[in-house]
């Protein structure tokens, strides 16, 4: 009788650990050329996807070898994890994005180190956060996260509720909305992980064509290893990789993503 391979050991075989700057500039080539060639396929510029490298359970050697490689910025979903490796980290040139959800008491982390939070998706989170950067002195760029698959288990808000929220942001001056970011489903089916991509640029699109401000540029952070070429084909302009450039994990995905069950950064098949 035959057992299905765990999710885990596949994500192995798929994505093998980079152990040296050579494996971490590979992998980069690697990905970068898979986004060019998504972006070309629908006819927009590559330079217009951002690639967000996500180093979330990685040891800092092996971050000091893809900084080596040419990463210039993390991306981390835990905020005392991503302040941890700040502080190891300090004497590198790396700029830190906390891409999970943000419990009010951890705003004071993300407001001393963050470039950015692309996970907003709460009042109470938004003051918390504007209040920390205004005692700070500086400002932060933030994306609206969007629950696009409808799923319960899943942050983020509902599609319906973002023009709302939008309109109360202006009272927290020290954040500034670049765009939106969602989770795909985590499936195998591709026009479903595409649909909620599709759900994400229409939340944009309806957005801008109220108040063009309330968006900053619109920006679009969807898509993981497991999707990113889809999201790009759907208009991503950052995309959040981690295991095809680090490597697979064998950190259980519900200990960053809620109710997942598939591989960190998108579907295992």
């Amino acid at each position: 009788m035959s057992h299905p391979t765990p999710a885990a050991d596949v994500a192995a075989g798929r994505y093998p650990t980079a152990t040296s700057v050579d494996d971490f500039a590979r992998n980069l080539a690697d990905v970068r050329a898979r986004i060019a060639a998504a972006a070309e396929r629908v006819g927009r510029d590559p330079a217009d996807v951002r690639l967000l490298p996500v180093s979330k359970t990685v040891p800092g050697e092996r971050i000091r070898l893809a900084v080596a490689a040419g990463c210039r910025e993390l991306g981390e979903n835990k905020v005392q994890e991503a302040a941890r490796k700040h502080r190891e980290l300090a004497d590198l040139d790396v700029a830190w994005s906390v891409i999970g959800h943000l419990q009010t008491n951890k705003a004071r982390d993300v407001a001393a180190f963050a470039a950015e939070f692309q996970a907003l998706d709460s009042l109470r989170v938004a003051e918390a956060l504007d209040r920390r950067l205004q005692a700070a002195g500086r400002p932060l760029d933030v994306y609206v996260q969007v629950n696009t698959s409808a799923e319960e288990s899943k942050f983020g808000l509902e599609p319906a509720a973002v023009p709302d929220f939008l309109a109360e942001l202006p009272r927290y001056s020290a954040l500034r909305v670049r765009g939106f970011m969602t989770l795909a489903v985590f499936s195998d089916d591709e026009e479903r992980v595409r649909a909620c991509f599709r759900v994400l640029r229409d939340v944009r699109d309806r957005a801008r064509d109220v108040d063009p401000d309330a968006v900053g540029p619109g920006d679009l952070s969807m898509g993981m290893s497991g999707d990113y070429e889809t999201a790009v084909e759907e208009g991503a302009t950052c995309v959040r990789v981690g295991q095809a450039i680090f490597g697979a994990r064998a950190t259980p995905d519900s200990l960053y993503w809620p109710g997942t069950v598939a591989g960190d950064d998108g579907p295992v098949p």
